[in-house]
């Protein structure tokens, strides 16, 4: 196979329909969001936490009147790096920005891989865990590959089948906790002190991440069936589900247990609050269910990130080397993610995983905002006050949640500096050894 043949990507239009890119799009949120979030969040604010969860729905909404508005103009297999290109040009502010959201997508399998082996240790009576959590973890990841391997149609087909199960079962997992409770009054036996206001500003911010598998659907835009108008619908309805599902199952965990429990079991929270209404059945029932959910969003989040990572190969925005590796681009930047997945699942916590994706997460979706407004406004007929609130929006969090951080994990803080240094210098060197000028059209795999 000769270098042009390798250097190919492989977008098949019309092979993913509404409802799979829907899957996709949930597949990430809720793995994220619900299983391993919500003791987190509430070690955070205290007995607020189910309104941090509102609270980022709030933002995610003003968030995603970009990505609708460029999705339906410019539905592109790039997703977000193409709409960084359209604003920025084959520039450094597009690299860098684009390469945030590459590694915050891929901190975010491993933030799923590690809440799989957090719950999966709940039904073995496993001693040390400190092993067993990151090698379960790795463990799907590997699985996730294989079947990334396999092509658009089983993995939309194994999507759709684990996003209908997950959603039916977390609804169920709601109303019967909510049912079984004694009361619905949220007993809180303790208030950390640092439930202050940048500790709901930080709890809001990893909030955010229960969300932002929004994203994922923007990556679909070349292969999903009439992109114009299905990549806005799935992100929108897949917003509107989580909020609905989220709130009811933060109801069912607060309704169930102290503060004090949910966070002493902070990584498994749903597990241990569906023990005291449903008994062992119901620890099994929900570990089980967190295991189908995140192993869901693995797949759909793999399967959306190395396509970008292909994407921003081909407009020559990062450097690639085969390895010698035979077949098309995409196998190669498939392989690149999952194993970036296998290295942080092997040495991060979920906390510092969560913090490190929440960071890069913000300021591309601020520079994705500002690009909007300042380049593309009038073509794609978005609206100046939606997006500057948006910005605003984002701002305040992530500058309460770098604050809470610096307070309590400055490490964290200091190693995403040390990342986001690396890319910036990295790309700025690379893209000074490119051509001055590249053919837009040579790049964009828009649909018609």
């Amino acid at each position: 196979m000769n270098d042009s043949e390798d250097r190919k990507t492989e977008y098949k239009e019309d092979s993913l329909t509404l409802l799979g890119a829907v899957s996709l799009g949930t597949g990430v949120m809720i793995g994220a969001g619900i299983f391993a979030l919500t003791g987190q969040m509430a070690e955070m604010t205290g007995p607020l936490f189910p309104l941090a969860f509102l609270s980022a729905a709030l933002i995610v909404a003003f968030s995603a009147y970009s990505y609708v508005k460029m999705s339906n103009a410019f539905p592109s297999a790039g997703g977000i790096g193409m709409y960084l290109y359209k604003a920025y040009g084959g520039t450094l502010p597009t690299a860098f920005h684009a390469l945030l959201m590459y590694f915050s997508m891929v901190i975010a399998q491993s933030f799923l891989a590690r809440t799989f082996g957090s719950y999966t240790v709940q039904l073995l009576e496993a001693g040390d865990q400190s092993l067993l959590v990151p090698g379960l973890g790795i463990g799907l990841l590997l699985v996730a590959f294989v079947i990334n391997l396999s092509g658009n149609r089983l993995i939309e087909g194994v999507a759709s089948f684990i996003g209908l199960v997950k959603i039916g079962g977390i609804v169920l997992f709601g109303v019967v906790g909510v049912w079984l409770a004694d009361n619905l009054a949220v007993d809180f036996t303790r208030t950390p002190s640092e439930s202050t206001t940048s500790g709901f500003l930080a709890a809001t911010a990893l909030g955010i991440l229960a969300f932002k598998g929004f994203t994922t659907i923007t990556n679909s835009g070349s292969e999903l069936k009439d992109p114009h108008r299905n990549v806005g619908r799935a992100i929108t309805i897949s917003i509107a589900l989580c909020v609905v599902i989220y709130s009811l199952v933060g109801l069912a965990v607060a309704s169930n247990l102290s503060l004090s429990e949910i966070i002493a079991t902070k990584d498994y929270s749903l597990a241990a609050a569906a023990k005291p209404v449903l008994g062992k059945s119901g620890l099994w029932f929900t570990v089980i269910l967190a295991m189908v959910a995140t192993a869901g969003g693995i797949i759909a989040s793999i399967f959306a990130v190395s396509r970008m990572l292909a994407m921003l190969t081909e407009m020559k925005l990062v450097p690639h080397s085969h390895f010698g590796m035979p077949g098309p681009i995409q196998k190669h930047t498939l392989v690149y993610t999952v194993v970036l997945g296998l290295a942080l699942t092997a040495f991060f916590d979920l906390s510092r995983i969560a913090a490190l994706g929440i960071i890069f997460y913000l300021i591309m979706d601020i520079a994705v905002h500002w690009g909007i407004l300042r380049y593309l406004r009038q073509d794609i007929e978005a609206k100046a006050w939606v997006l500057i609130t948006a910005i605003v929006l984002d701002l305040v969090v992530l500058a309460g949640f770098v604050w809470f951080k610096l307070t309590t994990d400055a490490l964290v803080v200091g190693v995403a500096a040390l990342a986001m240094t690396l890319i910036l210098v990295a790309e700025k060197i690379f893209l000074s050894r490119q051509p001055a000028t590249e053919s837009e059209s040579d790049t964009d795999q828009e649909s018609a």
